[in-house]
């Protein structure tokens, strides 16, 4: 009797065991699910700052991983070994959380790791800086080289390369209620330089005019836009500034007569705001989404999405492309940003960089 009382309780306590793994693995599973699909379901962000996922497709990376033709990212060759840091431009920023995702997924030993500045924000000129000072292994930025990061980079013995790897839009925003069909080139010029003080002198309500940009020291995109936009000029004093992009689009938002530039994907589908159409001339206003406008009182169960053909064929004035910077120095970190820059060009990659809102270059 001991001896079937003792099997009787091995058994018993078999079963109680395995009901508890079991129960565990269940419990795992369903809360991987829950997790998956909060993610899948996650609203974009009001803006981006830095590494802030912007993205407005939902997906996860998982997701992206398991339905991809990957063959592309298989074929690129002389890919390193090793942990290797990047920083830069915060236009970057909706790719991060995705396409660097996935390349660890799919190259676990090509590590890579976003490196804020000690001092200061994050923007294209800093990472270009931290590249030189030998900080970054490659650096990712919204505008092109300047002739001084080139002369500052050969006064340390390296030569700098960039790569294009995909085409941005630079989009407006205004407040919702703004009654404006758009504006010109020439008018946002005046506009931030304090010649256009009123939405009237623009077609608008009798409204002052309220410019919000972020500091002229701050990255790419307020370079790209005073060079290109305001054809060199500096930002007027009527413009307030903001550090960060999430503080300009809030101001616009609570201000009847606010008005923004930033990367597109990190304007048009936002709730808070309007995407204002541009163009070369009052008559060829361009809107940057895709029309027509969705209204913010739908959103965000409804969103604008990006307005990629115009991008892409120049039918939308403002456009600029994203390049990622490898110093050639003849070391790892030569092959590292070679190797980035053509993973990006890869064609699932590209497909990526389309659905965070960005155009592809190929």
């Amino acid at each position: 009797m001991s001896q079937k009382n003792e099997t009787a309780t091995l058994a018993i306590a078999l079963l109680v065991t395995l009901g508890l793994i079991g129960g565990g693995i269940w419990l795992f599973k369903t809360q991987l699910g829950q997790l998956f699909a909060r993610s899948s379901d996650s609203p974009v962000p009001e803006a981006v700052d830095g590494q802030t996922n912007s993205s407005s497709t939902g997906s996860t990376v998982r997701d992206s991983f398991d339905r991809r033709d990957l063959t592309g990212i298989a074929e690129v060759s002389d890919i390193p070994d090793g942990l290797f840091n990047y920083g830069g431009s915060t236009t970057w920023a909706p790719l991060r959380p995705t396409v660097d995702a996935l390349l660890q997924e799919v190259l676990p030993s090509f590590g890579l790791r976003y490196v804020n500045p000690l001092n200061g924000v994050p923007s294209s000129g800093g990472g270009i800086e931290m590249l030189i000072d030998d900080q970054l292994a490659f650096a990712q930025s919204s505008r092109p080289l300047e002739d001084e990061e080139y002369d500052r980079a050969k006064q340390r013995g390296l030569t700098l390369k960039q790569i294009p790897v995909a085409i941005d839009g630079i989009a407006v925003a205004v407040h919702p209620e703004l009654d404006v069909a758009g504006v010109t080139i020439a008018q946002l010029k005046d506009i931030y330089t304090g010649k256009i003080t009123n939405w009237s002198q623009v077609g608008g309500p009798n409204l002052p005019i309220v410019p919000v940009s972020r500091p002229a020291e701050s990255g790419g995109t307020v370079e790209f836009f005073i060079d290109n936009v305001l054809g060199g000029q500096a930002l007027g004093a009527n413009v307030t500034l903001a550090p960060t992009t999430t503080q300009a689009l809030r101001r616009v938002g609570d201000n009847p007569g606010g008005i923004y530039y930033a990367s597109a994907p990190e304007v048009v589908p936002q709730c808070s705001i309007k995407p204002l159409p541009v163009g070369r001339s009052p008559d060829r206003l361009v809107a940057p989404y895709q029309e027509p406008l969705v209204p913010s009182q739908v959103c965000p169960d409804r969103r604008n999405q990006l307005n990629a053909a115009a991008f892409q064929n120049g039918d939308y004035p403002i456009t600029r492309r994203l390049f990622v910077i490898v110093k050639q120095n003849g070391q790892i970190d030569e092959r590292a940003g070679n190797a980035y820059a053509q993973l990006l060009l890869t064609e699932p990659i590209q497909e990526l960089l389309a659905e965070a809102g960005f155009v592809s270059i190929q």
